[in-house]
C-alpha cells in the first residue's frame, strides 16, 4: 500500500477501508471553492466599487464593511491555488511558501470575518439599545480603531499557525497539509485556543448583543417599521453565519484532530470524520456569500448607491413602461 499522510499507517485495516474522503477532496472541494471564487470575486469587487465610488458619507459601519470586503478579496487570491491542488488529486507543485500562504489566508479570512461581524454587532447594539450614544459610535474614528484592532488581534492569534503548516513528500508526491492534518500533538491545544478565543468568545458577545437588541425591538408600537424589519433580518443573517458556517467547522476540526490522536480509532470512523471535516471547510467560508446581503442591511445607503451606480432605476422604469405598453396593446 502506498503512503498516506492523513492516517496512521500502523492501522492494518486501512487496506479494506473506504476512500470516501479522497473522493470528496477531489470532486467536492474544487467545485465548492471554484463557485465561491466566482461569486466572491464578482460580488466583493462590486461591493468595493459601490463603497469607494458612491457611498457618502462614510460612517463607522461603512469602514467595517469595507474591511470585511477586503478580507474576503484577500482570501480570493488563495482559492485558485487550492482548486489547482485538489484537481491534481493532492499534488502540490508550488512550494512550501505558497502552501503556507494558502492555508494561512483561509484561517485569516475565517477569524477576521468572525471579528468584523462581532464588531458590527457591538456597534449595532449600541446604536439600538443605547441610542443616546449612537451619534458617537457612528463616527469614522471608531470604525478605524475597531478595524485596526481586528487586524492586530487576528494576526496575533494566528501568528503561530504559519509555521505549523508543512508539505510532505511521499512516493514522489508532495502534499500541502491542511491544519488538522499536521502534527496532531502540536495543533491539538492550539486548535482549542483558536476555537475558544476566535469563535466561542465572539459567539457569546454576538448572542448577548442580539438578545438585548431583540428585547429592545419588542418595545413600542411600531413593530413593522422598515428599520426594525431590517434589524431583524440582519440578526438572522449574522446568527446564520455563526451557526451554519462557523460551528460545523470548529466541531468537526476537533473531531478530526482527536481521531488522529487515537490510533485505535476504527478506520471507517476515521475516514468518515475526515470526509465530514473536508465538507465543513468550504462551508466555513460560505460567509463570503452571506456577507453580500449584509451590505444592503448595514444602514449606510449601500442599496441606494448600488442602484445609482448601476442605473438599476432606469432599467426598472424601462421595464415598467414596456409592461404598460404591452397591456395597452
Amino acid at each position: 500500500m502506498s503512503g498516506n499522510p492523513y492516517y496512521d499507517m500502523t492501522n492494518n485495516s486501512l487496506d479494506n477501508c473506504t476512500d470516501v474522503d479522497d473522493k470528496v477532496k477531489r470532486y467536492y472541494l474544487p467545485a465548492m471553492y471554484g463557485a465561491i471564487f466566482i461569486v466572491g470575486v464578482i460580488g466583493n469587487i462590486t461591493a468595493l466599487l459601490v463603497y469607494l465610488l458612491k457611498v457618502r458619507p462614510w460612517k463607522s459601519s461603512t469602514i467595517i464593511m469595507v474591511n470585511l470586503v477586503l478580507t474576503d478579496l484577500l482570501f480570493m487570491i488563495s482559492l485558485p491555488f487550492l482548486v489547482y491542488y485538489y484537481v491534481l488529486n493532492d499534488s502540490w507543485t508550488l512550494g512550501i511558501t505558497v502552501c503556507r500562504f494558502a492555508r494561512f489566508i483561509f484561517h485569516f479570512n475565517l477569524y477576521g470575518s468572525i471579528l468584523f461581524l462581532t464588531c458590527f454587532s457591538i456597534f449595532r447594539y449600541v446604536a439600538i439599545v443605547h441610542p443616546q450614544h449612537s451619534h458617537k459610535i457612528r463616527r469614522k474614528r471608531w470604525g478605524v480603531v475597531s478595524c485596526a484592532l481586528v487586524w492586530v488581534v487576528t494576526v496575533a492569534e494566528l501568528s503561530p499557525i504559519f509555521n505549523l503548516f508543512a508539505t510532505m513528500e511521499i512516493d514522489n508526491k508532495t502534499y500541502c497539509l491542511d491544519f488538522a492534518s499536521n502534527d496532531a500533538q502540536k495543533i491539538w491545544p492550539y486548535s482549542w485556543v483558536l476555537t475558544v478565543l476566535g469563535y466561542l468568545v465572539p459567539l457569546v458577545v454576538v448572542c448577548v448583543c442580539y438578545w438585548r437588541i431583540i428585547e429592545k425591538l419588542k418595545e413600542g408600537p411600531h413593530m413593522g417599521c422598515k428599520k426594525r424589519v431590517r434589524a431583524r433580518r440582519f440578526i438572522v443573517l449574522i446568527l446564520t453565519c455563526f451557526a451554519v458556517c462557523f460551528l460545523p467547522f470548529h466541531v468537526l476540526r476537533a473531531f478530526r484532530i482527536y481521531t488522529r490522536l487515537t490510533p485505535e480509532t476504527n478506520c471507517m470512523l476515521d475516514h468518515g470524520v475526515h470526509a465530514a471535516y473536508i465538507i465543513s471547510r468550504p462551508i466555513a467560508v460560505l460567509n463570503i456569500i452571506f456577507n453580500l446581503p449584509l451590505y444592503t442591511l448595514s444602514g449606510d445607503s449601500f442599496k441606494q448607491a448600488f442602484v445609482e451606480i448601476f442605473k438599476c432605476d432606469k432599467f426598472k422604469s424601462s421595464n415598467e413602461r414596456l409592461v404598460q405598453l404591452a397591456v395597452i396593446s
